[in-house]
C-alpha cells in the first residue's frame, strides 16, 4: 500500500498584520516537508486547490513543480484538481511540465471539489455542476489520449486537428478520480476505468464499501481489468508517539476548523463527543500512536475490499511545522513499516 500526505497549504488566520509573511513562511514550510516526506520515504504528496484565505493552494501545479526541483522519487500529485473550473488543456499542459520537471512523478486527481468559490471567479453556474465536470473530464481524457485532438462540447470551444504539449514522460498520464459520497461518481470512475481516491472525512469509513463494489462492478462490465481499479483513501489524520499527546494536538484546531466552516454550511458546532467517535475504530479520522494508526489504516483497507493507497490530511488542525515534521518522520519511520 502507497501512505502519503494531502496538504491544502494552510496558513494563519490568527493575525492579519503582516499576512504576506506568514503566507510567504507557510509555503517554504510546506515545500520543506514535501522534502521530508521524500527522504523518509513516503509515496505520494498531493496538493489541494481552494480558492479562500486560509489555503494558498489555489495553483498546485506550481507548489508541486517547486517540490519536484526538491525531490527525489516521492509522487506528486493534485488534490484534487477543480476540474469543474478548469480549462482540460491547461490542466494537462500543467502537468505534462510537472511530469517533465519531476522525471515521471506527477500524478492528476481531478474532481469537483468540496467548496463552491470557483464557480461565481471563472463566472460558472452552479447549476451546470456536473454537466461541467462530466464534459471537462471527457476532453482531458481525450487529451491524454491523442497529440491531436478533435472535440466539441457545450462550454468551451471546439478543438479541430488540434496538437496540444508537451506530452509527459509518462504514458499514459495517471489520472485518478476524486469523489465523496455520490454513487453516480463512482460508476462513472468505473465506467472509465480510473483509479478512485475517496475522501472520507467523517461518519464511518465501512459504510463507503457499497459504493466501492458500485465501482468495481461498473469497471468490469465495461471491461476494465482489476488492475485498473485501484482504490486509494483520503482521510483527516495525524499522528504522535501517544495517543494522549495526538488528541491533545489535533482536537484544538481541527474543532476551530471545522466549526468555523460548519457555519457557513448549517452544521452544528464541533463537540469533543463527536470527535471521540469519530477517532473510535469505525470512525473516519485517524489519530494516535504509530502503531494505532496503522492498525486503523488496515481495517479500513480491509472494510472497503482492499485500498493501493492511502493519504493524511494533517495541516487543517493549525498544528506547527515541527509537529507535522515529527508527524512525518513517524509515518515513514514507524506506520509503513507495519502497514507494509
Amino acid at each position: 500500500m502507497e501512505i502519503g500526505i494531502d496538504s491544502f497549504a494552510a496558513t494563519s488566520l490568527k493575525s492579519d498584520s503582516n499576512i504576506e509573511y506568514s503566507n510567504t513562511k507557510a509555503l517554504s514550510e510546506l515545500l520543506e516537508r514535501i522534502e521530508y516526506a521524500d527522504q523518509v520515504g513516503l509515496d505520494v504528496f498531493g496538493i489541494g486547490e481552494h480558492y479562500r484565505k486560509e489555503f494558498l493552494d489555489s495553483a498546485p501545479a506550481i507548489i508541486l513543480a517547486a517540490a519536484a526541483a526538491r525531490t527525489k522519487r516521492i509522487r506528486l500529485t493534485s488534490a484534487v484538481t477543480v476540474l469543474s473550473a478548469a480549462d482540460p488543456v491547461r490542466v494537462f499542459q500543467n502537468f505534462s511540465t510537472l511530469d517533465l520537471i519531476s522525471q515521471g512523478r506527477a500524478e492528476i486527481v481531478v474532481g469537483r471539489g468540496s467548496f463552491t468559490e470557483s464557480f461565481p471567479l471563472f463566472g460558472l453556474q452552479l447549476q451546470d455542476y456536473d454537466a461541467l465536470f462530466s464534459e471537462k473530464l471527457d476532453l482531458l481524457l481525450a487529451i491524454r489520449e491523442d497529440e491531436v485532438v478533435n472535440w466539441s462540447g457545450k462550454f468551451r470551444p471546439e478543438l479541430r486537428n488540434q496538437s496540444i504539449y508537451p506530452r509527459p514522460l509518462q504514458n499514459p498520464l495517471p489520472i485518478w478520480l476524486g469523489v465523496g459520497g455520490t454513487p453516480a461518481s463512482f460508476v462513472r470512475a468505473g465506467t472509465l476505468g480510473l483509479p478512485l481516491m475517496i475522501a472520507v472525512i467523517g461518519g464511518e469509513t465501512h459504510r463507503f464499501r457499497p459504493l466501492v463494489d458500485l465501482y468495481k462492478q461498473a469497471g468490469e462490465e465495461a471491461g476494465h481489468t482489476p488492475g485498473h481499479l485501484k482504490v486509494g483513501l483520503h482521510s483527516l489524520g495525524y499522528v504522535a508517539s501517544n495517543t494522549k499527546e495526538a488528541i491533545e494536538d489535533y482536537y484544538p484546531g481541527y474543532a476551530e476548523t471545522f466549526t468555523r466552516i460548519g457555519k457557513e454550511r448549517g452544521w452544528p458546532p464541533v463537540t469533543r463527543a463527536h470527535f471521540d467517535a469519530q477517532v473510535g475504530p469505525l470512525g473516519a479520522l485517524v489519530i494516535g500512536d504509530p502503531e494505532e494508526v496503522a492498525e486503523k489504516i488496515l481495517r479500513h483497507s480491509d472494510a472497503l475490499g482492499g485500498i493501493s493507497r492511502f493519504t493524511f490530511q494533517m495541516d487543517n488542525a493549525g498544528l506547527s511545522h515541527t509537529k507535522l515534521i515529527q508527524a512525518i518522520e513517524l509515518i515513514g519511520n514507524e506506520i509503513m513499516p507495519i502497514v507494509n
